[in-house]
């Protein structure tokens, strides 16, 4: 027997469960992982809420990391002992230990300890897709990033400086300006007494930026679109503020001929040349200091509800990760 956090209908953090389960035996194609640290992040929100359906009773929780206690039939590349991460799913992460699909683990470089990697793997692989596939930033670019201070956005302001980029971030106060300002972003702008996009048109002189990055949906929607330039491309990854309303597909030719696209890390690491590929370069970005995983809060996995309620507060910064 294990322990798990479980939920059986859809709510609060008081739906959440610490719960015994039975793993059974390791079935064909997957791997036994005893997990190290555990990821949490707002998908796991949107999961519990309902927002983003699971068939119930459900496990919660896309991101981990550990060590192989077994593997199943048809297995060949791993072995028991092996240090892994994976990001993504399926969901069923709050646990000590799970079985997994074997094609969605990647071997984790002993220079990256587990808490860094469960830290890392769901927040760095959206960044390297946002960075690198989705839009492809180029040295010089001027980009908005929404939550700079946040985890996926810590992370981005130092990739895209790293890059070559000019950031400009979104923030909530002056503390989580100067965490952000510290990890590449070059002009935070503190929403809750600035509008942002006057700010952006005023630091680009005008033009407004070629994308912005927005994790937090409804409310930051609008103004992000008035931010981009006349082919601009905006990217709505997350949903803190609640889902964007239905578009009327005029507003975008009526702002200069924009794009629009609402991508997820699952459909960027469907193919597993793509999953190691991207991890390859996320491992090699993070190991050459380039950028650094700030792991700013660690919770017991049995405390996993007062982590969300924390996180949907923003109560957080960086990254935060729970612990069996």
């Amino acid at each position: 027997m294990t322990a798990a956090i479980r939920f059986h209908q859809t709510g609060g953090p008081e739906v959440l469960r610490w719960e015994e389960v039975s793993l059974g035996d390791t079935p064909p194609g997957a791997a036994t992982v005893r997990h190290e640290a555990v990821g949490l992040n707002f998908i796991d929100i949107y999961h519990r809420t309902g927002l983003y359906p699971v068939p119930l009773p459900s496990g919660i929780g896309l991101e981990g990391a550990g060590v192989v206690t077994a593997v199943g039939d048809g297995v060949g590349d791993l072995k028991v002992g092996d240090r892994v991460a994976y990001a993504g799913g399926p969901v069923g992460a709050y646990a000590e230990a799970r079985h997994i699909p074997a094609d969605r683990l990647v071997r984790l470089p002993d220079a990256i300890s587990f808490r860094t990697a469960a830290a890392m793997m769901l927040q760095g692989l959206t960044a390297q897709y946002l960075l690198r596939r989705t839009y492809r930033v180029q040295p010089g670019d001027t980009i908005l990033v929404h939550a700079a201070a946040g985890g996926v956005g810590l992370i981005v302001c130092q990739w895209a400086k790293a890059l070559g980029a000019n950031v400009i971030g979104t923030v909530g106060s002056d503390e989580k300006a100067t965490l952000a300002r510290a990890h590449g972003c070059d002009h935070p702008i503190i929403y809750t007494r600035e509008n942002f996009t006057e700010r952006v048109r005023e630091i680009t002189g005008g033009e407004g930026v070629p994308v912005v990055y927005d994790s937090i949906g409804k409310d930051t929607f609008v103004g992000s679109l008035d931010c981009l330039r006349p082919l601009g491309m905006m990217i709505t990854f997350g949903n803190a503020s609640g889902p964007v309303p239905p578009l009327d597909l005029l507003e975008l030719s009526k702002r200069g001929s924009l794009f629009v696209t609402r991508p997820s890390l699952m459909a960027y690491t469907a193919k597993r040349s793509d999953l190691l590929a991207m991890a390859g370069e996320l491992f090699e970005v993070v190991m050459s200091g380039k950028v650094k995983i700030e792991v700013n809060q660690s919770y017991p996995l049995k405390e996993a509800a007062q982590a969300q309620i924390d996180l949907a507060a923003r109560r957080t910064t960086g990254s935060t990760v729970l612990l069996p």
